[in-house]
């Protein structure tokens, strides 16, 4: 029924999360009536993603010619406060509350069977790594960062991969804690507004 660049594009796109077959045939009418220079302006864009790399410290995106983001390169953030996060999503949200002055990292989506995957032990690992380095050797005085913040949703799994995390950095941090009960029972700190994302910060326990 349709010409085989539609079809390409449809199930390309139809695998993105919240997408699906109907809205991504939408999208590609849409944007084939917007003209050829929309088309190209979207290509672009599309292609120009290929130059985002990954932060060797967190885990987000940039566009640096460093290995590691903008937020890990600023020397003014707290880096022995540190915040777990599922998705660069959930990062963004809690930077636009301006309210968070730490360092993060972004472990991936988890698992609703409350198992770590390989590469988030590794990057679990390279968060032991980096306190080691910054804070010295293992023991009851150093080698711990001050705080570590396990800001997972406020659902059942997350609570589940909350204590997970929690068990694997046991000994890493004099004190770990949780986003406070700002956001509803359920609900996802991306789609959480920027106050009640702030009250949860300043709540956390």
């Amino acid at each position: 029924m349709y010409p085989e660049p539609i079809k390409k594009f449809i199930d390309i796109f139809s695998k993105l999360p919240s997408i699906g077959p109907r809205q991504a045939t939408r999208l590609a009418f849409y944007l084939i009536s917007s003209g050829k220079n929309s088309l190209t302006e979207a290509s672009r864009a599309i292609d120009d993603l290929k130059n985002i790399k990954i932060c060797s410290d967190c885990f987000f995106t940039h566009s640096n010619s460093a290995n590691i983001c903008n937020i890990c390169m600023d020397k003014s953030r707290k880096k022995e406060i540190i915040m777990i996060l599922e998705k660069e999503t959930d990062l963004i949200s809690i930077e636009r509350t301006k309210r968070f002055t730490g360092r993060y990292l972004i472990l991936g989506e988890l698992a609703k069977s409350g198992t770590l995957d390989s590469i988030q032990k590794l990057r679990l690992s390279n968060l032991k790594n980096f306190i080691q380095k910054n804070f010295g050797a293992l023991s009851e005085s150093s080698g711990q960062a001050e705080e570590i913040i396990i800001a997972t949703n406020p659902t059942t799994y997350g609570d589940l991969n909350a204590l997970i995390i929690k068990k694997e950095l046991a000994g890493f941090a004099k004190k770990f804690s949780r986003l406070g009960r700002g956001i509803p029972a359920g609900g996802e700190i991306e789609f959480a507004d920027e106050e009640t994302l702030g009250q949860a910060l300043e709540r956390r326990n």
